[in-house]
């Protein structure tokens, strides 16, 4: 069947619009990447746009000589591996168990779950609880409230429900199979798409997650990089702020404290790309298993 004119023109504009699409999504990214490795008098001219000017790794080096880095590296790492594993001990257990019709209170306890999508606590009830349960500077406090997402339990619970067929697990207990060996030897091997998908969803909330560590952990030596990075951010500007309000400082060193403020500029797009890494070199593995998991949950929901 040959193409119209139509067909053609709508092509062109698709790709077109793709291709915009696509700058628009990976421009900010690709920027971070050439303003950290460029000069810091040019970024903060805005003489940076498409390509690094003054080629320099200065910003890495700075970042790298920071030991705090490091430590909030370690702990982030921590955080999200023993975080990511204990949301999928929970959710997936959860999902499965809710997905069985034969269930009793079923409806009730998916009540239950959906409800604390919209209504919570709130900060204060949430802090006196976390306070009063010993939680308070200590790493388990990221990881325990992280722990758990109701839309994830949705997501997994549809895919139990929808992509596995009952009959599998009807012929295995005709066998003889007991309840936790169907979950561990058809139901958990048939689900790595959902589950590679909320890993994903886990991982990267465990990864920048900051806010729990800003409001529970006061030990410098437990904060995630994110914690780390917000504080690197907005430091120097704030240095400068109360120097040139104080009048404080003599001409040459207002010079160099806004040359240091240029250099600080470059070390926070280092640290955003430092800190973008591990994720960006961990999605295309699992990118596969991403796609297939959202289109269940969002088809057959």
């Amino acid at each position: 069947m040959s193409r119209t004119k139509g067909d053609k023109i709508f092509d062109v504009c698709n790709v077109i619009f793709m291709l915009l699409l696509t700058f628009i999504m990976f421009y900010p990214l690709y920027f971070t990447v050439i303003a950290s490795l460029s000069e810091p008098l040019d970024v903060a001219r805005g003489n940076v746009r498409f390509w690094p000017v003054n080629f320099t790794i200065q910003s890495y080096r700075q970042v790298f000589a920071y030991s705090q880095i490091w430590i909030g590296y370690r702990n982030t790492i921590f955080y999200t591996v023993f975080g990511t594993l204990f949301s999928l001990f929970l959710t997936v257990p959860a999902a499965y168990t809710l997905s069985k019709k034969f269930v009793s209170f079923r409806g009730p306890i998916t009540f239950f779950f959906v409800f604390t999508m919209y209504f919570g606590g709130g900060m204060v009830p949430t802090f006196l609880l976390v306070m009063n349960l010993g939680l308070m500077n200590t790493p388990w406090v990221m990881i325990i409230l992280g722990g758990f997402s109701v839309w994830n339990l949705i997501v997994t619970r549809v895919f139990f429900m929808t992509s596995i067929p009952e009959d599998l697990f009807e012929s295995a207990r005709i066998d003889g199979a007991s309840d936790f060996r169907q979950f561990f030897t058809i139901a958990l091997p048939l689900a790595k798409p959902v589950i590679a998908v909320i890993t994903l969803w886990y991982a990267v909330g465990n990864w920048n997650a900051f806010f729990n560590a800003l409001l529970y952990i006061r030990d410098s030596n437990l904060e995630p990089l994110q914690l780390v990075l917000r504080r690197v951010l907005i430091q120097e500007q704030a240095v400068l702020d109360e120097a040139i309000l104080a009048d404080a400082l003599q001409p040459g060193e207002l010079v160099d404290m806004v040359r240091r403020q240029h250099a600080a500029l470059t070390m926070r797009y280092a640290m955003v790309f430092i800190a973008a890494f591990p994720l960006l070199v961990m999605y295309p593995f699992i990118q596969k298993y991403f796609v297939k998991g959202v289109m269940v949950g969002s088809l057959k929901g």
